[in-house]
Parts: C-alpha cells; sequence; structure tokens
C-alpha cells in the first residue's frame, strides 16, 4: 500500500508505583479517613452500534444463506434475510472478506484485500490459504466447472486464474503472485464481477473507465458491452433471466440492467451513494451492500422499492471533533466511508461527504478548524480541505506519509502528523509549501491545539503525551505509561483527555503534572490491526464540549458514547 514501515503498538505498559508518607496524628486522634475515589463520568450510548465495519462482498450459498464480508472488521458474516438477524462466520484476520464467492461444490472463497491473500473453505469447515503476495485482490468468482479468478483493485490492476487442483493435499502452500496464471491486465479496475454459466465469459465494471465489460478469461480480451456509469463496482446475472446484467454504480447509487444480446440499459433503481455490491438469491430477488451505511437492501427489480435487511447509524466511527455553540455540542465524525456530524444532545446523524460519492478518500482523522474542517487518511495519503460553512470539499492535498491528523491555525497554516515518516509537517494554506517541525514522533496517532502555538500529540508506539511547540520544534513528554493512547482533547477545564485503548478507557490528565484520572472504564475500543498495518486501525476519538461532556467513538461497535460528568 506504500505506507512504509509502521511503528509496532507498544506491547508492555509501565506500571509505575507511588507512594506517599502519611503524617502521623496524635495519638487521641481518629485516624483520618481516606479520599474517596473520584466517581466515573456516567456513560450513555449517544448513537447505537450496528454490524459489520463497513460492508463489502455478497453471496449466496446454494442453500440460499446470505454472506456478507467486512474488510476493516476482518469478519464474514451471515445474515438471515428474512429477520435481518447476523451472526459471524469467520473472525478477524482471516474473514477479511471484500468480495465472495461460492462453487458449484459449495467452496466458498473470498479475498483478504489489505493483506493479499486469498482463502477458500470447503464445505467441511476447512480453510485453507490458496495465494498470497497479491497487490489489493478484490474480486473473485468461480467458473461453472470450478475454476477461481480473482482481480487486483487500486493497488493493483489485473486478472488472475489460481489453481486449485493441489489445494486440499498435506503438502500444498499457498501460491505466491509469481505463479499465479494472468490472462490480463491494466484493466482498468476490474471490479466486482462474475463467469457466465452459459457462455463461460466473465462480465464484470471497469471501475476507472465507467464501462462494463466482456472478458475472454483465456486470451484476456476485452470487449466493451455498456458504458456511460460513474463509478461501476460490481456486477450480476439474473439467475431468472440470464441475458440480463445487473449494474451497481457506487458513485449515485444507481442500479441498472443491461441486455447482453441488446446492449440496451434500464434505470433500476436509486438508493445513496456508496453501494459497494450486489447478490441474487435463487428465486431472482436482488440484493445489494452499501459499505457507507452498513448496509443491506432488498431491491424489487420491477419496481425498484428497497426494503432494509440490515443497517447502521455510522460505519466505522473514527475520531471526533466537537463544537460547542449556544450551550448546543456538535460532533464532528470521521467515519471511514463519510464525514458526518452528530446532535450531541438527541445523537442524530447527518451525512456531509459521502466517500464515491462527494469524495474518494477514506477520512479517519478529523479536526474543526477556523475555517476548514480537516480530514485525514493514512489510507489514501490525502489530508481534505472541507468550508466549515458549506460542508464542500475545496482541495485534495496528497503526497503525505499516511497522514493520521492535522490540524488548522488561525492564519490557514495547517500542521500534519504523518505515522509513515514519523514526522510533524507544516503547510501553507494553499498546501504548495511544507516543511518538518519534528521528528521521530513514535507512532502519532492524534492531536489536539493547546494553548498558543502548543500541539498536544498521541504516540502509540511510546504510551505517551507530547507537547510540541510549532514555532521553536521543542517538545516534551507531558504524560507517559499509558497503554495505547489514540484520540485526545483538550477540556475547558485545561485537562488532556485522552482514550487509552490499551485499557478500555478514558483518562484526564493534568498538563502540568501529568497525573491521570480515570473518568471513564470497560469501554468497547479498540479494533484489531491487520498485520501490516498501522497500529491504530481505526483510531478511537475523543472530543470534549463546552459543557463538559466527553464523546468517544466505539470502533468495535460502531458507536458513540457520550460521558457526563457525575
Amino acid at each position: 500500500m506504500g505506507l512504509g514501515r509502521f511503528f509496532a503498538a507498544a506491547a508492555i505498559v509501565l506500571a509505575a508505583a507511588g507512594g506517599a508518607v502519611a503524617q502521623q496524628a496524635p495519638a487521641s486522634a481518629p485516624p483520618a479517613p481516606a479520599p474517596a475515589p473520584p466517581k466515573e463520568y456516567n456513560q450513555q450510548i449517544l448513537v447505537p452500534g450496528s454490524w459489520f465495519h463497513g460492508v463489502h462482498g455478497l453471496a449466496f450459498n446454494k442453500d440460499d444463506q446470505l454472506f456478507a464480508g467486512s474488510v476493516i472488521g476482518q469478519t464474514l458474516y451471515r445474515i438471515q434475510v428474512d429477520s435481518g438477524e447476523v451472526d459471524r462466520v469467520i473472525d478477524p484476520p482471516t474473514g477479511m472478506a471484500d468480495d465472495i464467492a461460492f462453487a458449484e461444490d459449495g467452496t466458498m472463497a473470498w479475498t483478504a484485500f489489505l493483506i493479499g491473500k486469498v482463502y477458500i473453505r470447503r464445505p467441511n469447515g476447512k480453510t485453507i490459504e490458496v495465494a498470497n503476495g497479491l497487490a489489493g485482490p478484490n474480486s473473485i468468482a468461480f467458473t461453472k466447472d470450478g475454476r477461481l479468478f480473482v482481480t487486483e483493485v487500486f493497488l493493483g490492476d489485473g486478472l488472475y486464474e489460481i489453481d486449485l487442483k493441489n489445494a486440499d493435499k498435506p503438502e500444498f502452500k499457498s501460491l505466491p503472485r509469481s505463479e499465479l496464471r494472468r490472462p490480463a491486465e491494466k484493466l482498468g479496475g476490474l471490479n466486482g464481477f462474475e463467469i457466465h454459466r452459459d457462455d463461460g465469459f466473465l462480465y464484470g465494471p471497469l471501475w476507472f473507465k465507467g464501462q462494463v465489460v466482456k472478458v475472454n478469461i483465456e486470451s484476456g480480451a476485452v470487449e466493451v458491452i455498456a458504458e456511460g456509469f460513474k463509478t461501476p463496482a460490481a456486477v450480476n446475472i439474473d439467475p431468472q433471466n440470464r441475458d440480463n446484467l445487473y449494474v451497481i454504480d457506487t458513485a449515485d447509487g444507481s442500479v441498472w440492467s443491461v441486455s447482453l444480446t441488446s446492449r440496451a440499459r434500464k434505470l433500476v433503481a436509486t438508493l445513496k451513494p456508496g453501494l459497494d455490491n450486489l447478490a441474487f438469491d435463487s428465486r431472482g430477488r436482488l440484493f445489494v451492500t452499501s459499505m457507507t451505511d452498513n448496509g443491506i437492501y432488498l431491491i424489487d427489480k420491477q419496481t425498484g422499492a428497497t426494503r432494509t435487511i440490515v443497517e447502521g447509524k455510522l460505519a466505522i466511527p473514527g475520531d471526533l471533533a466537537v463544537v460547542s455553540e449556544n450551550g448546543k455540542d456538535t460532533l464532528h465524525v470521521a467515519d471511514v466511508f463519510s464525514y458526518r456530524t452528530v446532535d450531541g444532545g438527541n445523537g442524530a446523524v447527518s451525512d456531509v461527504l459521502r466517500v464515491h460519492g462527494d469524495t474518494h478518500a477514506y477520512p479517519l482523522g478529523i479536526s474543526v478548524g477556523p475555517k476548514h474542517v480537516l480530514l485525514s487518511s493514512w489510507f489514501s495519503m490525502t489530508v481534505e480541505k472541507v468550508d466549515r460553512k458549506t460542508g464542500k470539499l475545496v482541495a485534495t492535498l496528497g503526497d503525505f506519509a499516511a497522514p493520521v491528523d492535522a490540524i488548522e491555525a488561525a492564519d490557514g497554516t495547517f500542521y500534519v502528523a504523518e505515522l509513515a515518516s514519523g514526522n510533524l509537517v507544516k503547510v501553507s494554506p494553499d498546501g504548495k509549501t511544507r516543511s518538518t517541525i519534528v521528528k521521530e514522533l513514535r507512532g502519532p496517532v492524534a492531536m489536539v491545539q493547546g494553548p498558543g502555538d502548543v500541539i498536544y500529540v498521541t504516540e502509540i508506539a511510546a504510551g505517551a503525551v507530547s507537547q510540541i511547540d510549532v514555532v521553536s520544534g521543542a517538545r516534551k513528554v507531558v504524560a507517559d505509561g499509558l497503554a495505547g493512547p489514540e484520540g485526545i482533547d483538550l477540556g475547558p477545564d485545561g485537562r488532556l483527555y485522552v482514550a487509552e485503548v490499551g485499557q478500555q478507557r478514558i483518562v484526564a490528565v493534568d498538563v502540568a503534572t501529568g497525573a491521570k484520572t480515570v473518568i471513564a472504564s470497560n469501554l468497547d475500543i479498540g479494533l484489531a490491526p491487520f498485520a501490516g498495518g498501522p497500529p491504530a486501525l481505526v483510531p478511537t476519538g475523543v472530543a470534549v464540549g463546552r459543557t463538559g461532556a466527553v464523546y468517544v467513538s466505539s470502533d468495535r461497535r460502531n458507536a458513540i458514547y457520550k460521558l457526563t460528568p457525575p
């Protein structure tokens, strides 16, 4: 992914034992009562959680059971389409599924996008890694006779065949990319595809060309059969009428049918941007996924009406920022597949930007500055500037080394923390001039503006919070011994509020002394990273309103906590 080497998360928590010498009371005086420990804040779920962490691949097995995959959640799920009940089938990290396919014999295959692997699971329950070293294995399908094909998209661009004839032998080893047959390359992002049972051709969308194509799986020859789409993400063939190909367009949420004989296309339904995949059951019912809304929907092919099977308020909430006006808090949420706001009083969620509709970056860090909201993404290597007044994207700046957070100063200058380089970078308002203020940050995750020229940053690999003077570059540790510090904010009381993810709690830190007070514990935070990925896969966000309420994102349950003083 070009992210370089990430800092490893600190594995050892430094436990500091301290004691105080008590003065002896007179013999006649009763012993002084021990001071009562401070009470923790009251916990409330402001925004309820949901299944999945972005839902992508979708497929039915021969028994009409629906399966769905989540890349960031690294989990493969089974969904009851009538009740909406969900259960986990394959847990992290093996369950990372960007796409899913079933063979005639019941074998299930899926692509682990971020770790470059492909897995199969036999009907007897045995899971086998069959390929490795792929650059973004994305979409997958079987032929009628059980041959397995997979594409690279975004991180690579090719079509491969994985030979499974020896996969069940004890001596079988996962096949590296170099040993796979490659029928075609540089296609233009061949995403969710299907191989026709009748003619044996592969039909799929070219994400970057706005086309749907027919591919010869032997020669790699490509023929365009439909075009004019914005961002086609996946296609499927209607089992009731195998001349009809259904296409989803993630940019505008549209669903189309295309006749393979006449090549005529027809709009079937329109949902919200962010659709990712689709699947038919044996009855010809059409289901689609929305990564932005953690949703699966049933679409009536005749009327375009939709029925929600399962859905979430948020996709994967990461970093948070808060604006307090007239006694009301408004949360700003980096929701990975969108930028959203949340009413701090009633938890109502509103869209500002949706990935692939309004933007193509995946926000994980967020801050609200004087003029702009800054969205940072280690995945897309970008910092985006959003106008605070209009909510419109005004600039996308690239060429950062895995930016995890950014802060805007009063003069429009902004500061970017880079995970891959460990640098704090100063950037001019127009984005053209950059200079390094501090080097060797130890796994930066989140920042907050302090008084004057001070910025505070959490360093997950060091288990510390550091104070940085952005003028002089002077740096000092204000708190250490933290287990996995991630989100941070400065409260109206002058204390720093930090998500100590390794202990699943929030601590308030006295900046002058470094003393820590636990204000909330037993929080469902800390989504597990994947091998080779950033230690804070999705940062746990913390934001403190002027009202004193503390907001915390739960990346594990896709919820937001509201903590209020006792």
